[in-house]
């Protein structure tokens, strides 16, 4: 049998937590129009992503791709940090 997912979904988030080993979860936000009211709102999505080198922190926008599952509840990699998080003084 040929591999069935030959394009995997990929997401852009925001890292809500870091405190778990070589895993972060992200926030994933998109925008619906209200099905009755019209009324454009937002919608959140978090998901545990695998982060090898434990590299993010609370803040950074990243990227991440499905992947196999790692876990009961991780099925996402990081791929890439889109942007760092400012540093507070």
């Amino acid at each position: 049998m040929s591999e069935t997912s030959s394009n995997p979904r990929t997401l852009t988030g925001r890292v809500v937590s870091d405190k778990m080993d070589r895993t972060v979860t992200v926030m994933v936000e998109r925008r619906v129009r209200h099905p009755l009211y019209g009324k454009i709102i937002r919608r959140s999505t978090k998901v545990h992503a695998h982060d090898e080198e434990n590299s993010c922190r609370v803040g950074d926008t990243v990227r991440v791709v499905e992947c196999r599952p790692i876990s009961k509840s991780k099925t996402w990699r990081l791929v890439e940090i889109v942007e760092r998080a400012e540093q507070e003084a």
